[in-house]
């Protein structure tokens, strides 16, 4: 009669499950796993099932979706000499895992300190009125200096996004001021403007008149019409010739006749 030794048979098959468990690795779609050989790297596996020599072969797995890192707000003096606080959202992702894992130490950390040095530099550069009206330009700036500085790294800098542009109290009513003014410069330009156009139309309107005087009669009588419509009592209308005006000025500037004279 054989004897079954059930201390042996349970510790060959713990040694079988976790020769199993070592061995064996299950990558998800969005997951890849950098394969290092006895230290060395040896290649990139994944998703799905993967099968590794225990205590040979080690992995380290990266996560290829987009990551979304907050840059803490970060002081900013800009061109003109203006304190503000900047803050901004980089949406990045891992395109080239080798190159994330052994190029760099921790990319994410790695990302976020590229990401403020570069915000503070970039936007050092430029006015305060720009921050606050060129926001695309500004991000596009950012995202190809961010993009090209990480590529080394096996990072894609998808976007930048700056989010707020806080500005002291005491810059604000500044600001507030200063649009005040320029609405008032343009509200003056264009009451200017809407003058000279004004006194164009009436000369040539004059024109117009004097190359024909029944115009001018014409002018009268609808005159004439719409202050008869007004039905307004308290007005008197006393309608005088323009040729008469013409005419007394021009005895005015004449002098008296011989006659007249004579008989003074």
């Amino acid at each position: 009669m054989e004897y079954v030794n059930f201390g042996f048979v349970g510790s060959l098959v713990l040694l079988v499950l976790l020769f199993l468990w070592a061995a064996i690795k299950i990558l998800r779609e969005y997951e890849r796993a950098v394969v290092f050989t006895l230290g060395r790297f040896t290649g990139v596996r994944g998703p799905g099932l993967i099968i590794l020599i225990p205590f040979v072969q080690q992995i380290v797995r990266t996560d290829l979706r987009t990551i979304v890192l907050d840059v803490p707000t970060q002081d900013v003096i800009s061109k003109d000499n203006v304190s503000v606080e900047v803050n901004a959202v980089v949406y990045f992702r891992i395109v080239d895992p080798e190159s994330a894992i052994i190029q760099v130490e921790n990319f994410a950390q790695a990302t976020s300190e590229l990401a403020q040095t570069t915000l503070r530099s970039v936007l050092g550069k430029h006015e305060l009125d720009e921050m606050l009206s060129e926001r695309d330009k500004l991000n596009e700036d950012l995202q190809e200096i961010l993009d090209k500085n990480t590529d080394a790294w096996g990072i894609k800098v998808a976007n930048v996004e700056i989010k707020h542009v806080d500005i002291d109290e005491s810059m604000v009513r500044a600001i507030a001021r200063q649009a005040e003014a320029e609405r008032e410069r343009r509200a003056k330009v264009i009451n200017a403007e809407g003058e000279h156009q004004a006194a164009a139309r009436l000369l040539d309107a004059a024109r117009v008149l004097s190359e024909a005087p029944e115009a001018m009669q014409l002018r009268y009588l609808s005159t004439l019409n719409v202050l008869a419509n007004e039905q307004n009592s308290s007005t008197i209308v006393f309608p005088f010739p323009i040729g008469l005006g013409d005419w007394l000025a021009g005895r005015k500037n004449e002098g008296p006749t011989d006659a007249e004279a004579r008989s003074t």
